[in-house]
């Protein structure tokens, strides 16, 4: 089931809020806004509201029998990933970044947050379709830059679509597959990368691909391969 907002807050703290009060939210639920008015991101950055641009979220209800929970975070990427792909007039215009920013012609295309309340994960997603948001010092994008976009509630079809067939697979085959198939649609290994922690240090080095646990390996220049947990990748 999609339900269509008008306009509200963050659809991330609708659901939370639902499920904090004790409401039942289904897998495969969605609850999507046309226009939000207290969108966030990942490090308490607001997120852009464009009209026309995709704004939803979702929730998984995590058992202990289910794949490391961080690693839906890269599964979340991969959902937008592959939604997005079919759209692009050329595929190798598109990417993912660690952990689940998707880059099309190098720029930022959408934004995904997870948050939890108890075992319930709440997955929100940002997707310019439409228009893309100016931040200085980082390079944004829509897809109406490159081709024809799809309508918002259309493209919630398609992104619910994907997401329930990519929990299917996080949950049957584990996470190998899935790091698998991320670094397939990643930057190739080699790429230069910078890190930076939310304390204002950084550290440079190559993608090395990803560890057995979804860490992101960074190759420095003394030889060293780093796992990286957290941060902002550039």
């Amino acid at each position: 089931m999609i339900e269509f907002l008008e306009e509200t807050g963050s659809t991330n703290s609708d659901l939370l809020d639902r499920i904090k009060s004790g409401e039942r939210v289904a897998e495969g639920d969605w609850l999507v806004a046309r226009r939000q008015t207290a969108g966030r991101g990942r490090q308490r950055r607001e997120w852009f509201d464009g009209e026309g641009n995709f704004m939803g979220s979702t929730v998984v209800h995590y058992t202990d029998r289910d794949p490391p929970a961080h690693t839906l975070a890269l599964a979340s990427g991969l959902v937008v990933y592959e939604a997005i792909l079919p759209l692009c007039p050329d595929p190798a215009q598109l990417m993912l970044k660690w952990p689940n920013d998707v880059l099309l012609n190098r720029a930022k295309l959408c934004g995904i947050l997870l948050e939890t309340a108890g075992n319930a994960i709440v997955i929100g997603m940002g997707v310019n379709l439409a228009k893309a948001p100016q931040i200085q010092g980082r390079a944004t994008i829509a897809l109406s830059e490159v081709t024809k976009a799809p309508q918002a509630d259309e493209f919630a079809e398609e992104l619910a679509d994907c997401f329930s067939a990519e929990l299917e697979r996080w949950r049957s085959y584990g996470v190998d597959p899935l790091l698998r198939r991320w670094c397939t649609a990643a930057h190739p290994q080699g790429t230069p990368l910078k890190v930076h922690d939310s304390d204002g240090s950084a550290i440079a080095g190559q993608f090395d691909g990803l560890s057995e646990d979804g860490s992101l390996m960074l190759r420095l220049d003394n030889g060293e391969t780093r796992a990286i947990n957290a941060g902002d990748v550039r």
